[in-house]
């Protein structure tokens, strides 16, 4: 049985664990940098090397137990991945522990986040990528992971962060009141509790790794100039953590290189970091 970060074996258990992580290794809508299938497993990998006393919440949150479900596999059509991913979903969400999901591109977050709808009505889906993502169809489908986000904009409240490229199809569907553009953030975090104003109580995150700037994450698909920084990044998410409750995340869009270690390091600290926060200050 795979672990993560090489913790003792009966923190793994379903029956032990209070986190739940579910690999998604589909790639099969991604139109330039491929390689997000294999994320996972160098994040894993990555996370064997990884420290786990938390410094800034003085915690060790391994100790909640982390278990990792079997992967969702299915990869014949995108219709079939976001079935797949929906009715694993919505298993996932009946067991009643922390739910944690990776990818994969992003367009495995569509059935992930339309469980959650389904399961909390309402709730905010906080979206923090370098792509709009919200054409309502992409190479004849609406499960491309340029449309990752189309439904929750038409189903639920959606909040964007970090958006620096988006398509002109997209306009329809763009609500510039609810997107904090890269650039209007460069500089200040007046952004931040604005973002957070316009959230409900009841958040799902979704990470986009392309919301980084590239020059500290260039292991994604279609690296944007101009994203956010690890600092930043952790700010931002402790508010997030601290002042709303937030029902469960995913992190996408990892396509590791060769030989370059740091991003997949990155990776399983920020999936880490978000545990340590979400058990730290939670609501």
């Amino acid at each position: 049985m795979k672990r993560f970060g090489g913790i003792d074996k009966e923190l793994t258990t379903l029956q032990r664990a209070e986190v739940l992580l579910q690999s998604i290794p589909y790639d099969g809508t991604s139109t330039w940098g491929k390689g997000a299938d294999s994320g996972f497993e160098v994040f894993l990998e990555a996370a064997e090397n990884m420290e786990l006393y938390d410094i800034e919440t003085n915690s060790e949150v391994y100790r909640k137990g982390i278990h990792i479900l079997d992967p969702v596999t299915e990869d014949r059509t995108p219709e079939a991945v976001y079935q797949a991913v929906l009715r694993s979903t919505r298993e996932v969400l009946s067991l009643n522990k922390f739910p944690t999901f990776f990818g994969g591109e992003h367009s495995v977050s569509i059935g992930i986040i339309d469980a959650f709808i389904e399961k909390y009505p309402g709730i905010t889906v906080l979206q923090l990528d370098a792509h709009a993502d919200l054409r309502s169809s992409y190479d004849g489908s609406a499960y491309n992971h340029a449309c990752a986000v189309h439904a929750a904009s038409r189903k639920t409240n959606l909040v964007q962060v970090g958006i620096r490229s988006m398509d002109s199809s997209e306009l329809p569907y763009f609500d510039p009141a609810k997107c904090f553009l890269a650039e209007e953030m460069d500089g200040n975090r007046d952004w931040m509790q604005r973002s957070l104003d316009l959230a409900g109580d009841q958040v799902y995150i979704t990470i986009d790794l392309d919301v980084f700037d590239p020059s500290v994450m260039p292991a994604t698909g279609t690296p944007e100039p101009g994203g956010m920084y690890w600092y930043e990044m952790l700010v931002y998410l402790r508010r997030v953590f601290s002042e709303k409750q937030v029902m469960g995340f995913d992190i996408v869009e990892f396509a590791p290189i060769d030989l370059l270690n740091a991003p997949g390091f990155m990776v399983s600290k920020l999936y880490y970091k978000m545990l340590s926060y979400y058990f730290a200050y939670g609501k």
